[in-house]
């Protein structure tokens, strides 16, 4: 494809395996497109924190993180939507009558409302990041935060959908959900970088295997998804590659004729 286009990559079970790894075939294919000119971006649910060495390695400046509220261009933030400090003082309070832990996040760091909790220990650890958050009960206030974590049972994230209308909770761990911004998500902050370079429908392309990225692959034209992908989630996107441990991203880059 001569024409110049922007690929959108999410990073859990799309770049990286579900051991956390970056098969070589996948770098390789990255840096051929990179090589003919192509824009590549990330489009994910982590925080910037999280993937900084993946950006280094793949020589990525441009992202999507925190599922649309944190949005950077070429090294620049391009856009941010913050929680509603008022409704996060009201959740935390809510959280805490019920026993369940909250998370703080921002563009640089996490800290934790409560220390040493089992449910926090074993969600955060299945990212294999390296780090956890530190304990700071009070890191919500006077700071703009992008994202936060809340632990619980599955099902048990009902009661606030109803009683916080400002949030969206987003199951991503059978012990945590993430909390953002009511209408946020990635398509939200991939709009933001497609507005900006100018490329029309037909030059945009995603690649996503989570629930967090079917409003992404539907809005995105050319968008692929994951062979170990869920059913609802291939249903949204226009074309299905292998998983990503088997060559899932240049199998999909050969799908829509960008690399052959």
């Amino acid at each position: 494809m001569k024409q110049q286009s922007v690929i959108f990559f999410d990073i859990d079970g799309t770049l990286l395996t579900h051991e956390k790894k970056l098969p070589a075939t996948t770098k390789k294919a990255i840096d051929k497109l990179k090589s003919d000119g192509h824009v590549t971006a990330i489009a994910t649910g982590r925080a910037p924190f999280m993937f900084e060495d993946l950006r280094k390695e793949l020589g990525m400046d441009t992202f999507v993180s925190y599922n649309g509220q944190y949005v950077v261009m070429n090294g620049e933030v391009l856009y941010k939507n913050p929680l509603n400090r008022q409704s996060l003082e009201e959740l935390t309070a809510y959280a805490l009558s019920h026993k369940h832990p909250l998370v703080y996040m921002d563009h640089e760091d996490m800290k934790a409302n409560v220390p040493n909790h089992d449910y926090i220990e074993k969600s955060i650890a299945s990212l294999k990041i390296g780090r956890f958050p530190a304990y700071d009960p009070h890191y919500y206030k006077g700071r703009e935060l992008y994202q936060a974590l809340l632990f619980c049972s599955e099902g048990e994230e009902k009661q606030y959908e109803q009683a916080f209308p400002d949030f969206e909770f987003i199951r991503w761990h059978p012990l945590s959900v993430d909390v953002l911004p009511k209408g946020g998500s990635k398509a939200r902050g991939i709009e933001k970088i497609v507005e900006k370079l100018g490329f029309p429908p037909e030059r945009q392309y995603a690649f996503g295997d989570g629930l967090n990225d079917i409003k992404m692959l539907s809005m995105i034209k050319n968008s692929v998804a994951m062979g170990n992908a869920e059913e609802k989630v291939k249903a949204a996107a226009k074309y299905i590659t292998k998983s990503v441990e088997d060559r899932g991203i240049p199998h999909g880059l050969q799908i829509v004729v960008m690399l052959v």
